[in-house]
């Protein structure tokens, strides 16, 4: 079994769900990247538009002021660095400034240039699953067709197939009874072929399986529940607040099954 991934989130937001507000300045922002490199982060995730309920919306300028000054601080840092947006403008501007990578919560729905920008740069792409509508017949079936459908569409615009990656998009339009499904038969993502990103840090899925943890910061041993799951069915990555607890239960649990193997 294969090292997991993680990537570290670096919001540099005023309103995001979880740490909002913490890190809007430049030096804040940079301190904690070097925090997260300490911790054994792979990909730190930058990102400068909130998806919270009730966000508040932003001018592309307004978002690549908040993440330029801070990928360029830390391009030097020696991880990957992805850009948290769906707006091809910013990702082009972020992956000038130093990213690596983009990380679509649209999968190329909302504004397809941004396959094309990583098509460019030859930059590996994460398409999240997301949409206008929340209606499924069977939610997994869906998931994957739409998933599937941007695959290709990427493809098309010249992305090559090694540079893709999926997300199953926990907590986007989906009810907690279809997250809990979704959960269930990850394996059957997984098996579509290409690396999955699993994104269930302190969501809400997260607050009601631990039966009501208000603070999004208590929701951090849950989620590392989550990730070794995710393990289990095949998930290649995982997108977290707190590095630290799962880089180290992950890394306990590939090498349990080393030793188990032999």
């Amino acid at each position: 079994m294969n090292k997991l991934k993680i990537m570290g989130i670096l919001n540099i937001t005023p309103d995001s769900f979880s740490d909002g507000g913490k890190y809007r300045d430049t030096e804040s922002a940079v301190a904690r990247a070097r925090e997260m490199v300490d911790e054994g982060v792979d990909i730190i995730d930058v990102g400068g538009y909130s998806t919270r309920p009730g966000y508040t919306e932003i001018t592309e300028q307004e978002e690549i002021e908040r993440v330029k000054p801070v990928i360029e601080a830390i391009k030097d840092f020696g991880v990957e660095i992805s850009i948290d947006t769906f707006r091809s403008n910013v990702a082009r501007t972020a992956l000038e400034a130093g990213a690596t990578m983009i990380n679509d919560q649209w999968r190329g729905t909302y504004d397809e240039k941004i396959l094309d920008v990583a098509a460019e740069f030859d930059a590996p792409i994460f398409l999240m699953h997301n949409n206008d509508h929340s209606t499924y017949d069977d939610v997994v079936e869906d998931m994957i067709r739409e998933l599937k459908e941007s695959v290709n569409l990427a493809l098309e615009h010249g992305v090559k197939k090694e540079n893709i990656w999926l997300d199953p998009g926990i907590g986007f339009v989906k009810t907690r009874e279809e997250e809990l499904e979704v959960m269930r038969r990850l394996d059957e993502l997984v098996a579509v072929g290409y690396p999955v990103l699993l994104a269930t840090s302190r969501k809400r899925m997260i607050k009601e399986l631990i039966e009501g943890e208000s603070k999004a910061s208590g929701r951090d041993t849950a989620t590392a529940a989550t990730t070794i799951y995710g393990m289990e069915k095949g998930v290649k990555a995982v997108r977290v607040h707190n590095i630290e607890i799962n880089r180290e239960l992950s890394d306990a649990y590939v090498k349990l099954q080393e030793d188990l193997d032999g």
